[in-house]
């Protein structure tokens, strides 16, 4: 019978010690959860911008190179400033473009399901 008692609070020992050390990485997880969630909502507003760079910077080249094709006629110097003003947008509209882009390659939450996936394997070595 001693040998019970003692068995029993050793396991109870020990599922205080697994209850304690999940509610631990819980917290952790929640809070890089948080920390990550902020981020996101940087970056959106990040790609937010971007998206109004590139629509508001692809009217203005379109619009230039339509005065360039009504300007085509007479006043020879006139049209070479409106093309040049033309290239000039698209390159800005190309620019925020390729930014757009290389902020959409980043993966939403990548460290909560890096730290998920670390977790799930640690568990799996256990058995």
């Amino acid at each position: 019978m001693v040998q019970n008692n003692h068995q029993s609070e050793g396991l109870g020992n020990l599922v205080g010690r697994l209850g304690s050390i999940a509610a631990r990485t819980l917290s952790t997880r929640v809070e890089l959860l948080a920390i990550e969630w902020q981020e996101e909502r940087w970056r959106l507003r990040q790609m937010l911008i971007w998206s109004i760079a590139v629509l508001l910077l692809g009217v203005m080249g379109i619009l230039l190179l339509t005065a360039v094709i009504i300007l085509l006629f007479p006043e020879g110097v006139r049209v070479y400033v409106a093309a040049a003003l033309a290239v000039l947008y698209f390159c800005g509209a190309a620019g925020a473009w390729f930014g757009l882009k290389a902020g959409l390659k980043r993966e939403p939450f990548a460290e909560s399901i890096d730290q998920v996936k670390k977790d799930r394997l640690w568990l799996e070595s256990l058995k």
